[in-house]
């Protein structure tokens, strides 16, 4: 990114009472952030010459530094349909992971029992081994379980923070924050220096959440900020998924009213796996449009979906303006379909039908 262009995103970033409705709003009206600031008058960010100049030299410092804002070809189609993507973001590591085919969020208690800490290991040792990519926050606990049980399985992990990538919080984490941005990712859509705040938490499980196909909550107090992130990831379309514990423990509570409101019971990495389609690692599906050795049934409502995107490439816009269906849902069901076998990516961000469909 040209450092013009970055100086005008880190401006509409920081631009005090615009946020990011305000901002999408204008960048819709106006089509680029420089075309925002030719035609509005804003109020100067202070200091914002250095702030540019710091990101450009971070920028700069590696080739695995990354700066990717809406509507980038790097930025995930997940979180652009979902209903507050970020601005821009900010990334520390292997950035195509952000085109993963299977991404899963494992999340639950910063203060677990030893069964909650191994099972959010173990899960995510197994997910990464069958392929997935294993998303979670880096927090003590939980997170930090499922990030070091994908690592041992030489796996994929993105950790999503709550601050700028030139910090790690907690700082007990600073360790494991090296080895997910030397094997993995560390995603940001904070700018460099932000400090861990409060709000900033509960804001980036949308991100994380909205990445991914499911999220799995390992052990919550019927309080924790887990609970808000299964909340987002049902109303975004994905699937919820929740381990069962004693009726005795607290740390399971959460657990069970996940479960008692429609998330699936599992008890195993499996479980998950079958239930978003996902195949072993040498029998996934192609999705650059290759063919698919043995699809799997589909739905009636997929099948109609299919009929409707035909066998020519679409565009989502064009689709869902054909089907009529929410973005959330047309999204699930587009992942799930590609999952399957039934359908592939295509350079542009359209997709196609597959020919044995």
């Amino acid at each position: 990114m040209e450092p013009a262009e970055l100086a005008a995103w880190l401006r509409l970033l920081l631009t005090p009472g615009l946020g990011r409705v305000g901002a999408r709003r204008l960048l819709s009206a106006c089509g680029s952030p420089q075309a925002v600031f030719e035609r509005h008058r804003m109020d100067d960010v202070p200091g914002l010459d250095k702030i540019v100049a710091e990101h450009v030299a971070w920028l700069q410092a590696s080739s695995h530094h990354h700066a990717i804002p809406l509507g980038d070809e790097r930025y995930p189609a997940e979180l652009l349909h979902t209903e507050d993507p970020p601005l821009l973001l900010f990334a520390l590591g292997d950035a195509e992971l952000l085109k993963h085919p299977l991404r899963v969020a494992v999340v639950g208690s910063r203060n677990p029992t030893a069964q909650g800490e191994l099972n959010a290991r173990q899960f995510s040792q197994a997910l990464a081994a069958s392929g997935a990519c294993v998303v979670s926050g880096l927090a003590l606990g939980v997170d930090g379980a499922a990030h070091e049980g994908a690592l041992a399985a030489h796996g994929k992990t993105i950790a999503v923070v709550g601050t700028g990538l030139d910090r790690v919080y907690p700082s007990r984490h600073r360790d494991l924050a090296h080895r997910i941005a030397q094997e993995g990712l560390l995603l940001s859509e904070y700018p460099l220096g932000t400090p861990p705040l409060a709000p900033h938490f509960p804001q980036r499980n949308r991100i994380l959440s909205g990445l991914c196909q499911g999220t799995l909550v390992v052990e919550a107090a019927l309080q924790s900020g887990s609970l808000i992130t299964a909340r987002l990831a049902a109303e975004q379309g994905r699937e919820v998924f929740a381990i069962p514990g004693s009726i005795h423990s607290p740390q399971a509570r959460g657990c069970h009213a996940l479960i008692r409101q429609g998330a699936k019971l599992v008890e195993s990495a499996q479980d998950i796996l079958e239930e978003l389609h996902a195949r072993p690692v040498g029998q996934a599906t192609p999705l650059g449009g290759g063919a698919s050795a043995a699809p799997t049934e589909v739905s009636e409502e997929e099948r109609q979906l299919l009929d409707a995107l035909g066998h020519a490439p679409m565009g989502f816009d064009a689709l869902q303006a054909r089907t009529g269906l929410p973005t959330a849902l047309l999204q699930a069901r587009l992942l799930e379909l590609e999952l399957a076998g039934h359908l592939a990516r295509q350079p542009g961000g359209m997709v196609q039908r597959l020919v044995h469909t």
